[in-house]
């Protein structure tokens, strides 16, 4: 089974009246081993593709990026947060090195899906 580290970041807040629910956000993940690889879901809510970062080194897997408050405009001041808007990291360590494994990836509700094939698919 995948083991799970984090690195630390720090908030970098995007407003001077932001104030974050949380310092650092580490998101959920699952990870199966199937027959065919690797299955790893990461709950990533509210988070778009077009910020995440995904990386293989060695027998890790690295998936990074942030999740930003995008209904806010200027101007409007908030009464409670408790959602985290920040910067996140998630580190997947695997028993075995996993380097030129075939990577798919998707979304599905709030879920990224990531599929890491043995050899050909």
């Amino acid at each position: 089974m995948a083991k799970s580290t984090n690195r630390y970041f720090h908030f970098l807040a995007t407003s001077k009246n932001a104030k974050p629910s949380g310092r650092l956000w580490y998101p959920s993940a699952d990870v199966y081993q199937t027959p065919e690889g690797w299955l790893v879901k990461v709950e990533l809510a509210g988070v778009s593709a077009e910020d995440i970062e995904i990386d293989i080194q060695g027998n890790v897997l690295y998936v990074a990026g942030s999740r930003r408050d995008k209904t806010c405009a200027a101007g409007v001041s908030y009464h409670q947060m408790e959602i985290t808007y920040s910067r996140f990291e998630k580190t997947l360590e695997f028993p075995a090195s996993i380097k030129g494994a075939k990577i798919e990836h998707n979304f599905d509700n709030g879920l990224l899906f990531i599929r890491l094939w043995k050899g050909e698919k």
